[in-house]
């Protein structure tokens, strides 16, 4: 047996198990996906990091080459004189014509930037640079009054790379060009047996290089990792400018159509029911032969068929409109109080004919004493028939329909209509909660309908701050409930007790 569903669904359904169809919008969202992954070997962030870079080489050289000119005057003062001045002079020749070239790269245009040859053209002026740094830990003083000049240089060179790991972690290799070959020099001119000061030191710096090249490295990463949240946000603020202007632009039409179909729905109820009711009327009057006996039988059945095809005509144009006021939020409520009970029995007096037509038993059950309810006495009543008529339609002759009126869990009142038709299978049950639609059992063996009655109902109740819920079995029945919110009940006021009329003392 088929298990029982309860279905409340909006009149505009969308089906989240199918794939999305806009393929312009998956594209666009896939494309900034595979963007936003990529981080290094990007092209568009190796150009971003050459050019952090080149910033940070324009702005850092001029405290290196005041480093160098202190080292010079220290050591011109210690009798270095012409060995200093050539590293001196070389030194700053590197790191000028390293400056000259991140100035340039820092004023190339992005889109301009050939990454690969500027990073290597980069790397070939750091090792340049690193070449005065060789020269330096060449240098020998046996004249000097300085002691420990080893220690001193080595001290030198690991505040240079240092610096260099600090400020050169954008560019990958830019440490180990610039001072391996100064690390390795230093090594090999100052590592003897036994183990001395000098030794100590080479070793030092032989561990720093890998250890500040690490420091670069991280820094490299968390630069490309801040590049890459920039990239997002510029991407995400340029996915929110387009769907502001793609929903500008819906919302323009879904104007334009709303205009358009306000001027039809106007023009339709003007121009279509003034035919139709003459139609109807001449039709009738035909029928039944008010002016004169049809000997054509056949005319008169073509008068009766004229007549019903008009009033069918006529329900389907009212249905359409009652159902465009309700999207439209221009149906207006005439709120009163109303006994539930009543209006839905006198429904189903108006049904009785039709059921009897077909055989079908109409089974009513209220719950005794309802108070009133503050409702649209038109639209329950409209609610109440249209549940009866689809009831009707889709039983079987002999059936039974059962009508129940009553209390919800909640302190509400609540209509039920429920018939042992064909029911209506899971995956069609929004399918017939929207405007048109009709399910495909529904189609082969009931009469056919314009689809909008349950949307119509859905839509009054919704306007009484209640619902509609479906519960249908497969081949054993369908109950359709309306349930009105306990804000509609209206309470019973206690009765005022009446005072006794005060009689006056006679005077004496």
């Amino acid at each position: 047996m088929a298990r029982e569903k309860s279905y409340t669904v909006d009149k505009f359904i969308v089906d989240r198990r199918k794939p999305h169809r806009n393929s312009d919008v998956a594209r666009a969202v896939r494309r900034t996906r595979e963007r936003l992954s990529q981080t290094a070997g990007n092209p568009a962030f190796d150009r971003e990091m050459l050019k952090i870079h080149a910033s940070a080489i324009a702005g850092c050289t001029p405290a290196v080459l005041l480093l160098v000119l202190v080292v010079g005057l220290i050591g011109f003062a210690a009798g270095m004189e012409r060995e200093i001045f050539i590293w001196a002079l070389a030194t700053a020749a590197g790191y000028a014509a390293l400056y000259l070239f991140a100035r340039r790269v820092d004023a190339l245009a992005l889109a301009g930037m050939d990454e690969k040859a500027l990073a290597r053209r980069f790397l070939l002026l750091h090792f340049a640079s690193g070449l005065g740094w060789a020269y330096f830990v060449s240098l020998e003083c046996a004249t000097c009054g300085l002691d420990h000049i080893p220690v001193i240089m080595a001290i030198i060179l690991l505040m240079t790379i240092a610096a260099t790991a600090l400020v050169a972690a954008s560019l990958r290799g830019a440490l180990l060009s610039t001072f391996a070959l100064p690390v390795a020099l230093y090594a090999l001119l100052y590592v003897r047996l036994p183990l001395d000061v000098g030794p100590i030191m080479a070793a030092l710096l032989i561990l720093s290089l890998p250890f500040f090249s690490y420091v670069a490295h991280q820094r490299n990463r968390a630069s490309v990792q801040l590049l890459s949240f920039r990239s997002e946000k510029d991407a995400l603020i340029a996915e929110l400018e387009t769907a502001k202007a793609m929903s500008d632009e819906a919302r323009r039409r879904a104007e334009e159509a709303n205009l358009a179909k306000s001027r039809f729905l106007a023009s339709m109820s003007h121009e279509l029911r003034t035919p139709l009711n003459a139609i109807l009327g001449f039709s009738e009057v035909m029928a039944k032969e008010v002016l004169g006996r049809i000997d054509n039988d056949t005319y008169r059945e073509y008068a009766k068929d004229v007549h019903e095809s008009g009033q069918h005509l006529l329900d389907l144009i009212n249905e359409i409109l009652d159902l465009s006021r309700i999207e439209a939020g221009r149906y207006q409520l005439n709120e009163e109080p109303l006994e539930l009970t009543d209006v839905v029995q006198e429904c189903c007096r108006m049904m009785e004919l039709r059921a009897r037509a077909k055989d079908i038993r109409i089974e009513q059950q209220a719950e005794p004493t309802l108070p009133l309810l503050l409702a649209d006495e038109r639209a329950v009543r409209q609610i109440t028939l249209n549940l009866l008529s689809n009831a009707v339609k889709f039983t079987p002759s002999g059936g039974e329909i059962r009508v129940r009126v009553g209390w919800t869990a909640g302190g509400g009142q609540y209509v039920a209509v429920r018939d042992n038709g064909p029911g209506i299978p899971e995956d069609e049950l929004p399918v017939v909660l929207a405007a048109f639609g009709q399910g495909s059992i529904a189609i082969k063996s009931a009469e056919q309908g314009t689809g909008l009655g349950l949307p119509i109902v859905q839509g009054l109740a919704k306007l009484h701050g209640g619902t509609l819920e479906l519960k249908s079995t497969l081949r054993k029945g369908t109950e359709a409930i309306v349930a009105f919110p306990p804000a509609r009940v209206m309470e019973e006021l206690p009765a005022i007790p009446t005072r006794q009329p005060v009689r006056r003392r006679a005077s004496a």
